[in-house]
């Protein structure tokens, strides 16, 4: 097998139209309006959403909103990021700080979304 990629990632949130909301305006992500699942666009993947009462029809053994960890990647300059992040009333609960990221050194933040997923967003 020859796996070259993500294709998607869904978490499980307790409000699947708050987090498409939070999404995409704290994020930019747009959102995918054509899926049978809620999701929205990072970059070339979808992230989707469901809730612990109502999974996807094949979900993980244990589901529970605010479990995952994600790492996002941007493009912006850090003072941006942090300007964006403050407008929107994000609380930063670590950084920024020096990080070994995958594609080298960076800087990485985290927050969290509103069911507490953490969320490292990387600079490089």
């Amino acid at each position: 097998m020859n796996i070259k990629d993500v294709d998607s990632i869904t978490i499980t949130v307790s409000n699947i139209n708050q987090s498409i909301r939070f999404y995409h305006e704290v994020f930019d992500l747009p959102i995918i309006k054509d899926s049978a699942r809620p999701a929205v666009r990072l970059g070339h993947h979808r992230l989707e959403f469901q809730t612990a009462t109502e999974p996807n029809a094949i979900a993980a053994k244990t589901v529970a909103a605010g479990t995952a960890e994600l790492a996002f990647e941007t493009h912006d300059p850090l003072a941006n990021t942090l300007a964006h992040l403050t407008n929107y009333a994000v609380e930063i609960d670590d950084g920024p700080v020096d990080y070994d990221g995958a594609k080298g050194q960076a800087t990485a933040l985290w927050v969290r979304d509103p069911d507490h997923n953490l969320i490292k967003i990387i600079t490089y």
